[in-house]
């Protein structure tokens, strides 16, 4: 994707191949920057404080986060603790443990003195594997989108939550990949931006992304959704996903149960796009097995923004004194969902339909 017309990932290797370069994604929309990871440890700050943020990208940057560590201690001790480290960072996104295990699984067979290199190179193709993945999803949901288009004519009104964009991936993204693939292929479409609070990653990241790349949007606040869809101005809902059990209940962000309930009261198709990488075979109930994050009552009781006089500042939302809870997360049951996004296809949001993923 593209940044005032230039491509860009959202993580690559320094020119030198000594270390990697990120987005820092707390800075957007309203600054543009980009930061280095050097170490192991610059890679799980990353992570933790959401410089990269994405189930997809999370599992590269662990990835190259690996590698970073084998330059330096490339022994048994030091592989363990290095997965050990990375998988503490974020506890509900399932591409991170993928994107550890899968390099630890590749290196522990190798010598110690071959771990370095090839850590790299493996990192490097996990991240081109992304892009090929995130690409295939574009064309599957586009299909969707057309067949949307050829039968009602005329704008397709896309409702999304959080961001899945490309920001959340190395390239492409999730939910937002059939939008930019329909979009190049000239099909008319508006993209409804949820504000997603209370880290606002729509109103922020969405919205940013979309407005580079041209693609015609909106941001609303995230109790809109419904009134939309009960007008018919939503003709379908694409979200992404942290995690999806084997019967298909999915984690998304905080809010997208509350999308799905309306969109299914309303007759709105409900799509969730993610890579085979984000199914978590181990669990079924997502409800009840998976771990819902819960992160500082600051993100609830404050908000950043740019100033009229050019500065971003952080002000109080709430009184002195009120506590503040901050759920990361919820589980939208398998049975709001109309269907799975995939790098294989579209299937049906139940475990008889996606064993064929496995």
């Amino acid at each position: 994707m593209k940044v005032k017309n230039i491509s860009f990932r959202t993580i690559w290797p320094t020119a030198d191949n000594t270390a990697v370069e990120i987005i820092d994604q707390t800075k957007l929309p309203h600054i543009f920057t980009t930061l280095r990871l050097d170490t192991m440890r610059d890679a799980e700050r990353a992570i933790r404080e959401m410089q990269v943020r994405g189930a997809p990208l999370i599992g590269v940057t662990a990835a190259y986060g690996v590698a970073l560590a084998m330059r330096d201690h490339a022994s048994d001790a030091a592989l363990a603790a290095t997965c050990s480290v990375l998988l503490a960072s974020r506890p509900t996104a399932v591409n991170l443990r993928w994107g550890v295990e899968k390099m630890r699984d590749f290196l522990a067979p190798l010598a110690e003195s071959e771990r370095a290199v090839a850590a790299w190179q493996e990192a490097a193709r996990i991240a081109d594997e992304d892009v090929a993945i995130n690409a295939a999803i574009g064309k599957y949901g586009c299909d969707i989108i057309r067949a949307i288009h050829q039968k009602k004519g005329g704008m397709v009104n896309i409702l999304t939550h959080c961001n899945a964009g490309w920001l959340a991936t190395v390239d492409w993204g999730t939910a937002l990949a059939p939008v930019y693939t329909a979009f190049d292929a000239g099909i008319p479409l508006h993209v409804w931006v949820d504000e997603t609070r209370p880290r606002n990653q729509g109103a922020s990241l969405t919205a940013w992304e979309l407005g580079q790349h041209g693609v015609p949007h909106t941001v609303i606040a995230d109790n809109t959704g419904g009134h939309l869809m009960q007008h018919g101005m939503v003709d379908m809902a694409i979200v992404g996903c942290d995690r999806v059990t084997a019967r298909g209940d999915v984690c998304n962000k905080i809010g997208t149960y509350l999308k799905a309930l309306a969109a299914h009261d309303n007759g709105v198709p409900f799509y969730v796009a993610l890579p085979t990488p984000t199914i978590d075979w181990t669990l079924r109930d997502g409800v009840k097995e998976i771990p819902i994050e819960e992160r500082a009552a600051e993100e609830v009781t404050h908000i950043a923004g740019l100033c009229d006089d050019g500065q971003v500042r952080t002000v109080r939302l709430t009184p002195q004194g009120s506590r503040a809870a901050n759920y990361g997360f919820d589980v939208t049951p398998a049975r709001l969902v109309t269907g799975l996004i995939t790098e294989r296809g579209v299937v049906k949001a139940e475990a008889g339909a996606m064993w064929v993923l496995q």
